[in-house]
């Protein structure tokens, strides 16, 4: 198990009827001045919006509304949105909605303490990271991305050509509070909530991968948040009202993704690499429907490479119920990736190129972006530059 820091500043609020705590608790972060960040009209026309604004009321606070954050956040809107807060002052940020509402409030967090560009720290790790944030809260509306209690923030520059989605990695823009009402996820769409729930696998899996062989407490824990979120996605999928199958998959979601099921590891996410240009020259597709074609994917080329067969044989073993064949491990694992991806296309999720939209001749664009035409490679157990990512889209045909 390699050295590891842990640090959860993120307070979490959990259950029914929660939304009359956000007033009085994001006052005591000295909140005055609100800006409530949202989406599209869903948490108008689901009476969130006025709940959290009749909060507000309550608790003596003033606010600003900014809506419209797109899937895969903007620059120039979270530009428009740290000009906004600076003319109307805004001391503290709401994030009302899911991860791209989350990121959006951060990056324009990130901004307003800095007084830069947010896009100067989004990088793979060769940027300065911020070293403050004006404080933003979250009132969760999916479970999916974990950004409500994760120091990661992803945007889109769409101020370039082509567009870039790449990341600010900082702990400063780790929420101070999130407010999780599993009822505000129910009017979710089947496809929406398939998404989510392979996001938060993949924040799991991306963390139970490329580490040391001795993290086996790490690795239970994330086995069991595996199985739980298998477990909860079917019946979400099947029963959207299930109150107990959508407070599993909030909960998960959360601890997916602020560093739990990753202590003692490594933290490379290569996967998340190789979407992230996809869903930024194809703004059309969602982040969780590229990770379901991408991960097994991946996982093959990996397996085909002979590289940690115990490892993906483990996981087969005890989260997707594969017999283990100690004799041939290698068979075990490989049926444990056909497994997940049948439990994909159970939940209604994409596992092949063509299911994204995707076709031969859109590869090359999408590769060169990602490994920056062949000048640097994706960490993983072996680089993945050009040769190896065609090959990993080709496993993905299938």
């Amino acid at each position: 198990m390699n050295n590891f820091t842990f640090c959860t500043p993120t307070k979490i609020i959990f259950g029914k009827g929660i939304e009359s705590q956000i007033g009085d608790t994001i006052k005591t972060y000295g909140a005055s001045r609100v800006l409530i960040h949202y989406g599209g009209g869903s948490v108008k026309k689901t009476g969130l919006l006025d709940k959290v604004i009749a909060s507000l009321q309550a608790a003596g606070l003033q606010w600003v509304e900014l809506g419209g954050v797109s899937p895969n956040p903007k620059l120039s809107f979270i530009h428009q949105g740290i000009a906004l807060c600076q003319k109307e002052k805004v001391d503290f940020i709401l994030a009302v909605g899911g991860g791209s509402v989350i990121d959006s409030s951060k990056a324009i967090g990130v901004g307003l303490a800095t007084g830069n560009d947010p896009w100067q720290y989004a990088s793979t790790g060769t940027r300065p990271e911020p070293n403050q944030v004006f404080p933003v809260g979250v009132v969760l509306t999916l479970a999916a991305a974990g950004s409500e209690m994760s120091n990661s923030d992803v945007i889109t520059n769409d101020l370039l050509s082509p567009w870039i989605k790449q990341g600010i990695t900082s702990e400063t823009v780790r929420p101070v509070v999130a407010f999780l009402n599993p009822e505000n996820t129910v009017t979710v769409s089947k496809f929406q909530t398939g998404c989510g729930i392979v996001d938060i696998m993949m924040h799991t899996m991306e963390r139970y991968f490329l580490g040391t062989p001795d993290c086996d407490l790490t690795e239970r824990i994330a086995e069991g948040l595996l199985i739980a979120v298998r477990d909860a996605g079917r019946r979400a999928i099947a029963n959207p009202d299930d109150y107990e199958a959508r407070a599993t998959l909030m909960w998960a979601s959360s601890l997916s993704h602020n560093d739990l099921t990753g202590c003692g590891k490594p933290r490379l996410f290569p996967v998340h690499k190789l979407e992230h240009p996809v869903s930024a020259l194809h703004d059309n597709i969602s982040h969780g429907a590229g990770l379901s074609v991408l991960f097994p994917a991946w996982a093959q080329f990996i397996l085909s490479k002979n590289i940690d067969v115990m490892k993906f044989a483990q996981l087969a073993n005890r989260v997707w119920g594969v017999e283990m064949d100690f004799d041939h491990p290698e068979r075990t694992a490989a049926n444990g990736i056909a497994t997940m991806k049948r439990y994909f296309v159970e939940i209604g999720m994409p596992v092949t190129m063509t299911q994204l939209g995707l076709q031969p001749e859109d590869y090359d664009a999408i590769i060169n972006l990602t490994t920056k035409n062949d000048t640097s490679p994706v960490k993983s157990y072996i680089p993945l530059g050009n040769a190896e990512i065609l090959e990993i889209y080709h496993l993905a045909e299938d």
